[in-house]
C-alpha cells in the first residue's frame, strides 16, 4: 500500500485518496445506501464507459464483486480522475450547453444500459401537502431556541416563518395531478457539480452513481438547473437557458413537460425541509448554510416564476 489520503468534502459518505505501485484510485466507504443497491448501480458504470459516457468504471474484487464489506460496512474502489469540480454559474454558456447535452447522452444510455426495466408508468411525484409542510415548519420551530442567540438560529426561524407565509398565500397553486408529464427513465439523480470533474472545459468524469433510479426526465433536468444554476440565491438564466437548450436538442422534452417538471420542482421545495431537518438531526453546519442558501432561491424563484420557465423552455 502508498500513499492513503482522506478527503474531507463529501456530504454523505467517506472517501480517500489511494496511491499504489498499481496507480491511483478513489476508495469509497458507503454510509448512507444500501449494499445491494450500490452493487447493482456499479455495474451499469462498466457499460456506460464502453458506450463512451464519462464515468469511472468499478474495480472488482477478487471474486468479481464490486462491493467489499468490511465489518459492518463496505467499500468500492474506482479508478482516480483527475479533475475540477466547478460551479455552474463559472461555466461559459458554450460549456453550460454541453452539460445539457451530456445528461441526454447519460439518459439515453440509461436506456441501453439501466439496471433494469423501465415501468409503464411514471413514478408518482412525492410532495407535501400544504398541511403536512405546515405542520412540519411547527415542528421545526420547535426544535430551534424560543428565544434564538446565534445568527443562524435568528435566521432559520425568521426563515421557517416567512415560509408558512408562503404555504398560505400559495395553498392552492401546486401542480395538477401526482403523475409528471413527459418521457421518464433510468437518470442519475444528482447530477451537478458536486458530482461532475471537469478538465479543459469538458465533464471527464461523473461521479456518485447512489442515487440512480427511475424519475421523470424532466425532474432531473430542472433540478441540475436549480442546482447547477440557483447559486447566491437567484437563478443564472442565460445559463439555465443554454443548458436546457442543449438538453432538448438530444431529448425532445416539449415546453408542457419542462414546464410542468419545474412547478413540481418549486412545490417541493416550498414544502420541504430537508437540509434543516438533517442539520438539526446530526448538527452540520453545512446544511444549515444549505437550507438558508435554498430558502433565499426559493423564494427569489417565487417571484419569478414566470421568467424561469422561460428560460427552462429555451432552446
Amino acid at each position: 500500500m502508498g500513499d492513503r489520503q482522506f478527503l474531507a468534502h463529501g456530504l454523505m459518505n467517506r472517501n480517500w485518496r489511494l496511491e499504489t505501485a498499481a496507480g491511483t484510485y478513489a476508495l469509497k466507504e458507503i454510509t448512507d445506501v444500501p449494499l445491494p443497491k450500490v452493487r447493482r448501480n456499479l455495474a451499469v458504470l462498466a457499460e456506460l464507459a464502453r458506450a463512451r459516457i464519462p464515468v469511472p468504471a468499478p474495480l472488482p474484487a477478487d471474486g468479481g464483486d464490486l462491493v467489499v464489506e468490511v465489518g459492518d460496512h463496505g467499500y468500492c474502489v474506482l479508478p482516480w480522475v483527475d479533475g475540477e469540480h466547478v460551479q455552474g454559474t463559472d461555466l461559459p454558456l458554450d460549456e453550460a450547453r454541453d452539460l445539457g447535452v451530456l445528461m441526454a447522452r447519460l439518459h439515453e444510455g440509461l436506456r441501453q444500459h439501466g439496471p433494469g426495466p423501465v415501468p409503464e408508468q411514471a413514478p408518482a411525484a412525492k410532495a407535501r401537502s400544504v398541511a403536512e409542510a405546515d405542520t412540519a415548519a411547527d415542528d421545526l420551530l420547535g426544535r430551534l431556541p424560543a428565544d434564538p442567540e446565534t445568527d443562524f438560529d435568528k435566521a432559520a426561524t425568521e426563515a421557517l416563518h416567512h415560509r408558512r407565509g408562503l404555504l398560505a398565500r400559495y395553498a392552492g397553486a401546486g401542480p395538477e395531478g401526482e403523475v409528471p408529464a413527459g418521457p421518464h427513465g433510468w437518470t442519475h439523480g444528482d447530477f451537478q457539480y458536486r458530482n461532475l470533474l471537469r478538465q479543459d472545459g469538458r465533464v471527464v468524469a461523473v461521479l456518485d452513481w447512489d442515487r440512480l433510479g427511475v424519475r421523470p426526465y424532466g425532474e432531473e433536468v430542472a433540478r441540475t438547473a436549480q442546482v447547477q444554476f440557483g447559486v447566491g440565491g437567484v437563478f443564472d438564466l442565460d445559463r439555465i437557458a443554454a443548458f436546457c437548450a442543449g438538453y432538448r436538442s438530444v431529448i425532445d422534452l416539449s415546453e408542457g413537460e419542462l414546464a410542468d417538471a419545474v412547478k413540481r420542482l418549486w412545490w417541493k421545495r416550498l414544502t420541504d425541509f430537508w437540509q434543516l431537518e438533517f442539520y438539526l438531526d446530526r448538527q452540520d453546519p453545512a446544511f444549515g448554510e444549505m437550507f438558508l442558501t435554498d430558502e433565499a432561491l426559493l423564494n427569489w424563484w417565487t417571484g419569478r416564476a414566470d421568467e424561469v420557465q422561460a428560460a427552462c423552455a429555451a432552446r
